[in-house]
């Protein structure tokens, strides 16, 4: 498929090929995408919630008061779940909740991602993306001519340099990622795909 290719301000400059036979156009591959995001998503929990049981509840162990005659039910810790500065029943513990994805099945993932992305027309992509300053606005109008102002736009380059990094920091809808650190959860994340000539070449590898 051939996609067009335009300036940081919008104009038109040519077209590049993309194989069509990376492309992925049946329903093949969904069920890896589901799975590889599930387990990116799991993978991103600390896994440190931890509640006390009733013998970790720091106190006496003396029975609040006797058993019988006092008119009022039998207690026999200060720890009791019952009790507010009690243990808590079946509460968390830390635990790791990473799941692992074979290799085949996050390849499989990627390639289906990348290729809704593509054939629904998503992603953009620019001669080249330098930028003059660090300034916030200067990415901004940037964002702004691509088509992706006020859209969750992420911007995929071969390498991030330090004025587009330090340019990205204050526009909370904007991510900035090197080629080879995207992964699946942010393609199909951000509304807009915003990629250099470069990368997404260096994309098209990833596939093959």
């Amino acid at each position: 498929m051939k996609l067009p290719v335009i300036t940081i301000s919008g104009q038109a400059k040519g077209e590049v090929e993309f194989a069509d036979e990376l492309l992925i156009k049946n329903g093949k591959g969904t069920q890896a995408v589901h799975d590889t995001v599930t387990a990116y998503m799991a993978n991103q929990r600390l896994g440190t919630a931890s509640t006390k049981q009733i013998s970790e509840v720091h106190g006496s162990g003396k029975k609040p008061w006797k058993q019988k005659g006092t008119g009022r039910a039998r207690a026999g810790s200060f720890a009791s779940p019952l009790w507010r500065g009690g243990g808590v029943v079946f509460g968390p513990k830390p635990r790791d909740y990473t799941i692992n994805v074979p290799k085949k099945v996050k390849a499989l993932a990627f390639r289906k991602a990348l290729s809704e992305r593509l054939l629904a027309g998503d992603v953009v992509v620019v001669d080249e993306l330098n930028l003059a300053s660090h300034k916030t606005k200067d990415l901004a109008s940037v964002v702004a001519a691509l088509g992706g102002k006020n859209k969750p736009t992420l911007v995929v380059t071969e390498q991030v340099d330090k004025n587009l990094k330090l340019a990205a920091r204050n526009l909370p809808n904007v991510q900035v990622e090197p080629v080879g650190s995207v992964n699946v959860y942010e393609l199909l994340r951000f509304e807009k795909i915003v990629t250099t000539k470069a990368a997404l070449e260096k994309l098209g590898a990833r596939l093959g």
